[in-house]
């Protein structure tokens, strides 16, 4: 049964370990199939500083809010997965992880979770962000103007980008993952439809969707070329903090173009712009699932539904109990 409070387009989710995470706007549910062929799933609330602060909800400004949110959620919901899956095969842990659990007991979770995310920004910073622009430099020679070599650098950066996803797409365990990211396209656009959730329905839908994660990274390196245009400077300590301090704005931009494209799906435009990144979808990061991610997609998802029914149960009953 399925909550008539979620509406269309209000539920995201993501790719884990052996799994599907589904997100819903109070919730999130991943679901995991262990070896022994058993899912097992985690519901938690997910309350969002959108709710809470107005100044967050402003056009761009949400965008961050909203890729900072997602990553954390989807770190922890990456660790589960990992914990689930790979519980039968515990490893000792490593000189630093006793460190940080003897140091800071109950927090060392978060701890990691935080230093974990702090690497991964600083590494897709400068990989897709800095090393682009120093590579540049070596023609700049050949290039008259400024606007020409912002436009070599987003050139140089969708090619390292499309180098990095040809090359994670050949690894055996990111191909399975790339089967669950296509499961949980298939649940959404299944849910979104209106259809039933059953694994007969959502078989039959696409694996592409149009919010992707894949979709969002590609707009980011074309919107970075036009912002990067803007600016002008030749020194190269000013051109690298600018490419740091712009990733941001870069971001929110980039998110409301997505969004854009997702609410509204019938424009030509939306459908036009939505095109390479579908083509991404299709050529790297998304593959045909098995009815067995499928089932585990679709559980993750009920999670969600289920969430808010309960919800909303607990919430009458108070009422009631109240009169």
């Amino acid at each position: 049964m399925e909550s008539n409070k979620i509406k269309k387009n209000s539920i995201g989710g993501q790719a884990v370990l052996e799994g599907v995470m589904m997100k819903g706007p109070e919730s999130y549910t991943v679901a995991v199939r262990k070896e022994t062929g058993e899912i097992v799933t985690d519901s938690k609330p997910s309350s969002s500083v959108l709710n809470k602060v107005k100044f967050f909800r402003l056009p761009i400004v949400r965008g961050v809010v909203v890729f900072v949110e997602s990553f954390v959620t989807g770190l922890q919901t990456l660790t589960y997965s990992a914990e689930m899956f790979g519980e039968e095969f515990e490893e000792e842990p490593s000189k630093f992880e006793e460190w940080i659990t003897n140091t800071f007991g109950n927090k060392a979770d978060k701890i990691i979770i935080s230093i974990t995310m702090a690497i991964s920004f600083i590494l897709a910073i400068g990989i897709f962000m800095v090393l682009p622009m120093w590579l540049s430099r070596f023609i700049k020679g050949i290039l008259p103007t400024s606007l020409l070599q912002n436009f070599a650098e987003g050139v140089i950066r969708i090619i390292i980008f499309l180098g990095y996803m040809t090359l994670i797409s050949k690894m055996e365990d990111i191909e399975r993952t790339f089967e669950y990211h296509g499961a949980e396209h298939k649940t959404i656009n299944c849910l979104d439809s209106g259809k039933e959730l059953t694994i007969e329905n959502v078989r039959e839908c696409s694996r592409l969707h149009k919010s992707c994660g894949t979709s969002f990274l590609f707009v980011i390196m074309v919107v970075s070329i036009l912002v990067f245009s803007v600016f002008t400077t030749q020194i190269l300590w000013q051109r690298t903090l600018i490419r740091i301090a712009m990733v941001p704005v870069i971001a929110g931009i980039s998110y409301e173009f997505i969004r854009w494209a997702r609410i509204d799906e019938d424009s030509k435009l939306a459908q036009l712009f939505s095109k390479p990144g579908m083509w991404l979808q299709k050529k790297f990061t998304t593959r045909e699932p098995d009815d067995e991610q499928l089932e585990v997609a679709i559980v993750a998802v009920k999670g969600v539904l289920e969430y808010g029914l309960e919800k909303e149960e607990v919430s009458d009953g108070q009422v009631s109990h109240s009169a």
